[in-house]
């Protein structure tokens, strides 16, 4: 079973240590699998293979203009996230599929997520050989990459996962080489459709796909208490008191 919890906006740095508590919680074996969905304030990522050249601003510059940047292990290069983009991070056990997932299999199946989910709304979506991610089949214009990938998985437990550009500002990716990608530009929902995009509509058909594709049960939960109980040695509260909470470790009980 997969739970689903929708956070809202959560800043970045907020949302990885959440990713991080889990993690060692699904590794203990003390929650089933859980999605987390969301969107972030503005903030450039670099991955593990992140190259500083991809990185177009000064980070005084960058910072100035209210954009944060972090470094993380997930995999890939750099990328941005902010409001109007729904990001989604599955902290599965790929050990307990079955069959046992891989990495490999893991990152189809989430682009497969992707594809579906941006099919249903009209716009029709692939994969491109030695690259991740879902990008537009080319028509009149050029071929563009709408979602990202980024995971890291650790003792068969992931972390990390995807972002669909919904109704995101895409002046932002002029800030870096979106994945070191430089020949092929960015869209969004917003920009393929002509129209603003319901991000909660987006949400729910993303994870209907989900199940689909990872052959599981969703159920949404209505809050990080309804999902965690007891799990955590600290009260959990709703995502504004998020960075207050995780501003000291989490202990677990």
């Amino acid at each position: 079973m997969i739970h689903v919890l929708h956070l809202g906006v959560v800043d970045y740095a907020t949302a990885l240590r959440l990713q991080q508590s889990l993690v060692e919680l699904r590794k203990q074996g003390r929650v089933e699998d859980v999605l987390l969905l969301l969107e972030h304030t503005p903030v450039i990522t670099l991955g593990r293979n992140a190259q500083r050249a991809n990185l177009l601003k000064p980070d005084d510059e960058l910072a100035a203009g209210g954009v944060e940047i972090f470094e993380c292990d997930r995999g890939g290069d750099v990328t941005f996230h902010g409001p109007g983009q729904l990001v989604g991070y599955p902290i599965f056990d790929l050990r307990e599929f079955t069959p046992k997932l891989g990495a490999v299999a893991f990152v189809r199946k989430l682009e497969e997520v992707l594809i579906q989910a941006c099919g249903e709304f009209g716009i029709p979506t692939e994969r491109v050989p030695g690259l991740t991610g879902a990008w537009t089949r080319p028509g009149e214009g050029s071929q563009a990459k709408i979602a990202a990938i980024g995971v890291h998985i650790s003792r068969g437990v992931t972390s990390h996962g995807f972002a669909l550009n919904v109704n995101t500002d895409l002046d932002y990716f002029r800030l870096i080489v979106p994945c070191g990608i430089a020949d092929k530009p960015v869209t969004s929902m917003n920009k393929e459709l002509g129209r603003t995009v319901d991000m909660q509509q987006v949400a729910a058909v993303a994870t209907r796909h989900f199940g689909a594709v990872f052959g599981s049960e969703t159920v949404t939960m209505e809050s990080l208490d309804a999902l965690l109980g007891d799990k955590v040695g600290l009260p959990m509260k709703p995502p504004p008191e998020l960075r207050a909470l995780f501003e000291d470790e989490i202990f677990l009980a």
